[in-house]
């Protein structure tokens, strides 16, 4: 439903800004929503790396005849917190994009 393309996550991988707006994207294109979101990052405890880091996440937010809004954070805390920080995150992209 999605629509990413295999090769994207071979050359920026799964946690990125162009993963997150082709999610947004490809929901928007292929639902009867007028608007979407999408997230990927690294909640933890583990699965970091220097370049992607515990906390990183990517929220992108999709409209119909709008650009689509991207967003990179990198939270603290533990998995609950970053799980929570990114859908308060998420909620304030949809309400910016939504106006």
């Amino acid at each position: 439903m999605l629509s990413v393309a295999p090769d994207l996550f071979d050359t920026v991988g799964a946690v990125s800004e162009d993963v997150a707006c082709a999610m947004a994207e490809g929901a928007l294109k292929n639902s009867a929503a007028q608007i979407t979101i999408a997230v990927t990052g690294v909640a933890g405890p583990g699965g970091g790396t220097v370049d992607k880091p515990v906390g990183l996440v990517h929220i992108a937010c999709a409209r119909e005849g709008v650009d689509t809004l991207h967003e990179r954070h990198i939270f603290g805390g533990d998995r609950e917190a970053v799980r929570s920080q990114t859908v308060v995150a998420a909620m304030r992209l949809l309400i910016k994009l939504s106006e």
